[in-house]
Parts: C-alpha cells; sequence; structure tokens
C-alpha cells in the first residue's frame, strides 16, 4: 500500500527523484547499565572496538574530501581524530567502566557531561566552543556502540541515489554531503527558505522540508518518491505510480537538455530590454557551476561557510586564499562577497552572542551587527577583501544594514584599511564597489539615503519577506505565512528600486526569489534588472526573461500596484500572465 507524507517542496530544475531511503536523523540511544566484573574487559574491548570504527570512518571522510574544498574542513577532521585519542576522554572513560562496572555507552555519557560542565565553565568565549567538539566526536562513538545501522555517519555508506531522511540537518552537514550522488532530502523541520534548503536547491537536488515524524515513518533502505513540487514523499509506489515518476524524470531531463541551449543566449526580453543575470556561490567549487550557467558574474558569495566545519577562525591570508582562487576561476567576471552573515540557521557558538541572543537569533546578533561588535572578527575580512580586487572585478556587500549610521560607520572602516593598507604597501583597487543588503524594511524605507552612501544595493529578499511578515522563515509551523507577493513585499521593493533610480544606484536581487521563474516578469514589472540566483535556476529565469515583454509588463504592474491589497498572489500571476501572452 502507498503511504503519502507532506512536507513543504524545494526544487530546481530537478522536481522529483526516486531513490532508496538512507535515515540520518536517530540519535544513538544512552542505556545505564551495571555489569558484572566479569564483564568489564569485554565492555573495555567493545569501546576500544567503536573507537577504531569511529577513526577509520573519520579518516574516510578525510579522504573523500575534495581536493577543491577548503583546508580547514580537513583540519576540522584532523582535531576530531586527535580527540579519539584524548587521554581526558577515552581514558578517563576506561577508569569509569572499570570503577563503577558500567556499560562503555553510560561511562562515556558521563565523562561527556563532565567535560561540557568544564568547557561551559571557561570564560573564554572560543574555548567554550569546544563542547561542540565533544559533542561531534561522542556522537560518532556512541554510534559505533550502539549498532544501529540508521545512525551509521553518512561519510560510512555508499549514498548513490539515495533519499537523506533526517530530522535536520545543519549547513555544515550539508557541506559534507556535496558530490556523493544523493537523490533527494526529506527533512522534518525547517522551511522552504531554511540554509538548508538553499543548500539543496544550489546541488540541484528535491528536498521536501517539514515533513513532521518522517525518521519514525519511513523504514531504511525502502524506495521512495519524492516529488518537490507537489511536497509529497511516497512510500510503498507500485510499479504503475514509479512508471509514472520515471516518465517526469526522463521529461525534466530532456527539459534541461533544451534549457542548455540557452546558455549562450542574450539575457534580453522581447522587447530588447538588457536584464543582468548572475549565480549565487556557496562554495569556491561552485565557481564552475556559475561558468556553466552562463552567469554574467557573482551576486553573491556567502563567507560564512568559511567559518563552519572546523575548530578556530579563518585569518587574513585564508580569506585571501579563498577569495583568489574564485576571482581566478571566475576569469574576469564580476565577484560580489558578502560579509559574514552568521546567526540564525549559521551558529557557529562564541561567535554570535551566546544562548542569550539564540532566544530569538533572526532578531539577535548577526551579520553586520556581529561584525560591528566584534572588529577583530570584521577587519581581517575586510583586507581581504581589498586585496583580492587587486587581481580581479571584486564587489564587497554588506548584510543587514538596518541604518544609514551602520553603512557610514562601515565605510568609515573601509577607508581607514584602505589607508592601513597603502602605508604597508599593499596592493587593491582603491575604486572596489560597496554595496548594502536591504533585507530589512527599515532598510527599504531607508533605501534612499542608503543609495547616496554606496555604489550598489542588493535585496535579499529571504530575510525581506520574513522581517516584513514578523515570521521565522526556519520554523516549520508558520512557513506557510511565508508569501514573496504579499502586498508588502512588493511595496517595499518597488520603494527600493524607485528611491536607488533617484540616485542612479544600481539594484539586484540575490534572495530566492530572483531565482523563481514564477516571479521573474513582475519583478522585472516593478522595475527590476539585475538578479542572482542559484546557478540551476538561470535558465529557467532566462527563458522568461526572453519570451517577456517587459514594456507591457511594467505597464500592467503600474495598474496592479494600487489594487494589490484586492488580489491573492494567484490573482496577481494570472493578471500578469495575461499580458505575456497576448
Amino acid at each position: 500500500m502507498t503511504t503519502a507524507l507532506l512536507g513543504v517542496g524545494v526544487s530546481g530544475s530537478r522536481p522529483v527523484a526516486i531513490g532508496r531511503a538512507h535515515l540520518f536523523a536517530r540519535e544513538p540511544t544512552v542505556t545505564a547499565e551495571e555489569i558484572d566484573k566479569d564483564r568489564v574487559d569485554d565492555e573495555l574491548a567493545r569501546l576500544d572496538k567503536a573507537l577504531d570504527c569511529a577513526r577509520r570512518h573519520l579518516e574516510t571522510v578525510r579522504e573523500q574530501i575534495p581536493q577543491s574544498t577548503p583546508l580547514h574542513i580537513a583540519e576540522f577532521i584532523d582535531a576530531h581524530l586527535l580527540m579519539l585519542t584524548d587521554s581526558a576522554l577515552v581514558d578517563a572513560t576506561r577508569e569509569l567502566i572499570r570503577e563503577r562496572c558500567i556499560n562503555a555507552s553510560w561511562a562515556l555519557q558521563i565523562q561527556r557531561d563532565s567535560l561540557v560542565e568544564v568547557f561551559d565553565a571557561m570564560g573564554d568565549a572560543y574555548l567554550r566552543t569546544r563542547r561542540d567538539d565533544v559533542d561531534h566526536v561522542v556522537r560518532q562513538i556512541q554510534v559505533f556502540l550502539s549498532g544501529d545501522s540508521s545512525a551509521r555517519p553518512l561519510a560510512s555508506v555508499d549514498l548513490d541515489e539515495r533519499v537523506i531522511i533526517a530530522d535536520d540537518l545543519s549547513p555544515a552537514d550539508t557541506i559534507l554531503l556535496r558530490h556523493r550522488g544523493i537523490s533527494a532530502f526529506v527533512i522534518e523541520h525547517g522551511g522552504p527558505m531554511s540554509h538548508t534548503a538553499i543548500l539543496a536547491r544550489s546541488l540541484d537536488i528535491p528536498a521536501i522540508m517539514g515533513v513532521h515524524n518522517a525518521t519514525h515513518l519511513l523504514r531504511q533502505d525502502e524506495l521512495l518518491v519524492v516529488n518537490a513540487e507537489s511536497g509529497t514523499v511516497l512510500a510503498g509506489a507500485d510499479e504503475a505510480i514509479l512508471d509514472h515518476y520515471r516518465k517526469r524524470l526522463a521529461s525534466a531531463d530532456q527539459r534541461r537538455h533544451r534549457l542548455r541551449e540557452l546558455v549562450r543566449e542574450p539575457s534580453t526580453s522581447r522587447d530588447g530590454v538588457p536584464v543582468v543575470l548572475l549565480g549565487n556561490l556557496e562554495l569556491p567549487e561552485d565557481v564552475e557551476a556559475v561558468r556553466a550557467s552562463g552567469a554574467s558574474g557573482v551576486g553573491l558569495y556567502r563567507t560564512e561557510f568559511l567559518y563552519m566545519n572546523r575548530s578556530g577562525l579563518p585569518d587574513e591570508e585564508e580569506h585571501l586564499a579563498t577569495y583568489l582562487e574564485i576571482v581566478r576561476g571566475l576569469d574576469g567576471i564580476p565577484l560580489t562577497i558578502r560579509t559574514l552573515d552568521l546567526g540564525m540557521d549559521k551558529q557557529v557558538d562564541g561567535l554570535t552572542g551566546g544562548a542569550a541572543s539564540l532566544t530569538n537569533p533572526a532578531l539577535g546578533l548577526r551579520a553586520i551587527r556581529l561584525c560591528l561588535r566584534e572588529p577583530a572578527l570584521f577587519l581581517p575580512q575586510l583586507r581581504a577583501i581589498l586585496r583580492a580586487s587587486a587581481h580581479g572585478p571584486v564587489r564587497l556587500m554588506l548584510p543587514m544594514i538596518s541604518s544609514i549610521a551602520e553603512v557610514e560607520t562601515v565605510l568609515g572602516m573601509i577607508a581607514e584599511t584602505r589607508r592601513t593598507l597603502r602605508r604597508q604597501g599593499l596592493p587593491f583597487d582603491p575604486l572596489m564597489p560597496v554595496g548594502a543588503m536591504i533585507e530589512v524594511p527599515a532598510a527599504a524605507l531607508c533605501a534612499g539615503g542608503i543609495a547616496k552612501r554606496v555604489d550598489f544595493l542588493s535585496i535579499g529578499t529571504n530575510d525581506l519577506i520574513q522581517y516584513t511578515l514578523a515570521i521565522d522563515r526556519v520554523d516549520d509551523t508558520v512557513n506557510y505565512l511565508y508569501e514573496p507577493l504579499h502586498p508588502a513585499v512588493l511595496r517595499l521593493i518597488r520603494i527600493t528600486l524607485t528611491r536607488a533610480a533617484e540616485s542612479r544606484t544600481r539594484v539586484s536581487m540575490c534572495g530566492e526569489m530572483a531565482g523563481d521563474p514564477r516571479y521573474t516578469s513582475i519583478l522585472l514589472g516593478l522595475g527590476l534588472r539585475e538578479m542572482s540566483m542559484q546557478p540551476s535556476s538561470l535558465l529557467e529565469v532566462k527563458e522568461v526573461v526572453r519570451h517577456c515583454d517587459v514594456g507591457r509588463v511594467s505597464q500592467r504592474m503600474d495598474q496592479l500596484l494600487d489594487r494589490l491589497d484586492d488580489l491573492s498572489p494567484a490573482q496577481l500571476l494570472e493578471a500578469v500572465h495575461e499580458v505575456e501572452n497576448d
């Protein structure tokens, strides 16, 4: 019998996948058990076997890391390998087994709790974050102690054509899953704008978010159909259903092949309006996908991944080496580097204000707020971006600006950094463009003043929609309210475009809305002429651009703006598409 589970679908050019389930959500169960003295040696041997399995697993992970992956990810693995021989963890656990005659899982958990208590009490914020390394390593050992195959680490199993079933995946987890041949993600928590969903789009892998209890209702290795268009997971599908979706897969492959013919075609509307299409970049290894899509440049490079999956902070030289790798790979097309935007669903403990700020991280210490509070964290990145600008077209972009005062403060820091580099004889482009992101309603309403102080603006719709509608885009209990075509959102976009035009300041859009072809004509009608998106979405958007009569759609949007409160999103789309189809 076919079972259907529902969630919120996330798809790029691949809306459907068929594959066998791999469960990756269950925490290994730790049972407290006293043992007889004659079982102590057996329990010690069991611990040693689990340690050896964890070590071999981490070594496998390290061997599988592509050469193009930043060095700090390998260093992260090396740090965890060292912890597997650390006496504070391993020898102390052995001693607990001997002295208290308890099973290995319980002893390991007791020692974990003891170490975490020590780290939590440390005054240094960075040292407190080492508790995460303890948790990560202990979990891996517990997995092998439990013998639960569903909890096996992902690097120890063949994931080719697998559907990953998880309660959640951090951005760091998702990075380590890249290029493993995965068919799809099915995630119990989160929404379509969570960072895991965004990464799934960048990988062009269908995903369904918010599928509650998926890890309990789906079985290891059962064949699943993932339909990201309808947000449906089908288990136990019969041959007729499987044949239907196999035909859909074949049709999607044919469409992708047809879209490839647009790579070298100009991004110009039917009535001759040029539209700049850029790519979003997650990691340096994504440069090839950006180039293959025919993008005119990178409109958003998210630098926070430099801070993840590691035990230390990147220094100036590491920043610079990463940026130069991308600049060289882009071979002359521009790179827009967003300064770090840690916080919300991209946490690096010890850098984002501690537990207090995590009670509502979307409104807490994140992005430019964190950078201004921690200049020692921010300045190495500023220096590296400026130095990279000497080697190719680079733009610097500031996230989550909410006031003109913030812009002026950062511009002062950039000016001082330029003076310092000049004194040190280090080259940089003195005319490197600096831009601000419009992600907060306050910034949209002050877009005119911000535009006068910077070289360009970029509308980040993921956060702009979240803050305008007062919803947490990661919370799957309210993400049904996430509506890009809400009248308030469209008016803020229009205000930003209008105010920027008054000072002749360029405006791009780099949120997920820019990469959704359903909205392309509406955005063009509002006046947007530059969009940045996941490379997997670019050709679909270009297809819409080339069929759009921008002049007629703009007239139609002018007529509709005063009626937005009376139109549903479906009615608005229909009204605009009527013009396109005339």
